[in-house]
């Protein structure tokens, strides 16, 4: 148990936790704007163009509702929402493009700042330390050569 507690310290203190919440949190965020994006940016249109059919509501009945005579129902109605799925799917793909583009874009700024050549972004100390031991080394390799 006490090791335990020490590796779940160990874990919260690197951060890891720390940016597991706010990922999490900022996940969250983002899903409802997706979830607005697609139900209220996306569907109207699409309902437009097929004369106002909403897919919220399309399913496949495979049995339908039995009724009393009063209206209550006896036995639930059994369908497949494919409509829903259809929404799904398009959440799936904004959220997966967005993505992409997301990591795409921090891809390129972390490229361009390990570039060490590129003076517009500041380079990370490690790339730098690293670029100016391998020019050391070359400058030593050429030396040892010119001299055999």
């Amino acid at each position: 148990m006490k090791k335990l507690l020490k590796e779940f310290k160990e874990f919260a203190v690197k951060g890891n936790m720390m940016d597991m919440a706010v990922g999490i949190i900022i996940g969250a965020a983002f899903n409802k704007i997706i979830d607005v994006l697609v139900k209220q940016v996306f569907l109207p249109p699409l309902s437009l163009l097929t004369d106002g059919v909403n897919f919220h509501d399309k399913r496949i009945i495979l049995r339908e509702a039995v009724l009393d005579v009063s209206g209550k129902v006896i036995t639930d109605e059994v369908a497949i929402g494919y409509g829903i799925l259809g929404e799904t799917l398009i959440d799936f793909l904004i959220v997966s493009f967005t993505i992409f583009l997301v990591v795409k874009f921090l891809n390129r700024l972390r490229n361009k700042s390990q570039d060490t050549e590129d003076t517009t972004v500041s380079t990370p100390k490690d790339i730098e330390l690293l670029t100016k031991l391998t020019k050391l080394m070359e400058e030593q390799n050429t030396l040892i050569k010119s001299k055999k």
